[in-house]
């Protein structure tokens, strides 16, 4: 996965006009000899509404400081989601961790079935018709992790046709000779 996202172009946020919501906080607390230490974990979703999405984890001792980490690190892992209309072109699942995810598209008009994390990353994404499930750990981290790799995942249909078009091209011609 790593070489893939080194290949990819990088997407600008700021040509973009982003829009970032709360998925969750947690607060969690470390032990120390003089008593609890809070600090707190923000998990945030940036998306256009025009195919690009991103999720991004901040982590502080403030509530807003978190927040303000996870926004930054959502606009640097913007991904472009390829869509057919107000869908996805094809089915796609994904694992993160034990966190598995099954994104189909669906009709014109279904709207979106899905719950939790995965709706927000899709309305953020700007899928307007999907059928979603959320499969093992229900660790909403995980579960957004997986839909962010699921999208990654997908491939736009004309590209990959006008791919394997050149690649069969290239390899009759090579036969030939």
């Amino acid at each position: 996965m790593a070489k893939e996202s080194i290949t990819r172009s990088k997407i600008d946020p700021t040509e973009l006009a982003l829009t970032d919501k709360l998925i969750y906080i947690n607060r969690v607390s470390k032990v120390l000899k003089g008593g609890k230490r809070l600090s707190f974990t923000a998990l945030v979703v940036s998306g256009d509404g025009a195919g690009h999405v991103g999720i991004g984890v901040g982590k502080s001792n403030e509530v807003p400081e978190a927040i303000n980490k996870a926004n930054s690190v959502a606009h640097k892992h913007l991904i472009r989601v390829p869509m057919a209309g107000s869908t996805i072109p094809y089915e796609v699942t994904a694992k993160f961790g034990a966190a598995q995810v099954l994104l189909k598209p669906a009709a014109p008009g279904i709207g979106i079935i899905a719950g939790g994390s995965v709706r927000a990353i899709v309305e953020a994404a700007g899928i307007g018709d999907i059928l979603t499930k959320s499969l093992g750990s229900a660790n909403k981290t995980n579960v957004a992790k997986a839909v962010i790799l699921a999208l990654s995942n997908l491939k736009d249909p004309k590209k990959e046709l006008a791919k394997r078009k050149s690649a069969a091209a290239v390899q009759e011609a090579t036969s030939d000779g």
